[in-house]
């Protein structure tokens, strides 16, 4: 079972280790020692953590109902427009989203810089990546 360090987990969960350490220390996060006497967090408690921390932080708004289960809400960070085509960047919490939608529903939508939006991705073709172990 892997197990993460405390910066790691910080990294992960996107906050500083004094927060995760704070948590640890409250009880909310498990945390145990490893064979070198160092704070540690199982790989199966940190992800628990983490889908229980994440609940309810983008929520589908209630008048629209979809399939879409990877929704990412954020900021627009960029706009870029062609002819027929737009380039949308949306900033979901750590993540950037960049998607290619058509001119007409940018301009439909509203979509420009400093606005709300929500990125839904549905794909049959979705790519797991994962570091190499570390000895």
């Amino acid at each position: 079972m892997p197990s993460y360090s405390i910066g790691q987990a910080a990294r992960l969960l996107g906050v500083s280790s004094e927060t995760v350490r704070r948590w640890a220390d409250g009880g909310q996060l498990r945390m145990d020692r490893d064979g070198a006497g160092n704070r540690a967090i199982d790989g199966v408690s940190l992800a628990a953590f983490a889908k229980e921390r994440a609940a309810g932080q983008h929520p589908v708004p209630g008048e629209i109902r979809t399939s879409v289960r990877n929704a990412f809400a954020g900021i627009v960070t960029a706009v870029t427009l062609d002819d027929v085509i737009a380039q949308v960047e949306i900033q979901s919490g750590p993540h950037r989203v960049v998607s290619v939608v058509s001119r007409e529903a940018v301009e439909e939508l509203g979509i420009e810089v400093g606005v709300e939006a929500t990125a839904r991705v549905k794909s049959t073709h979705v790519h797991v990546d994962r570091p190499e172990e570390r000895g």
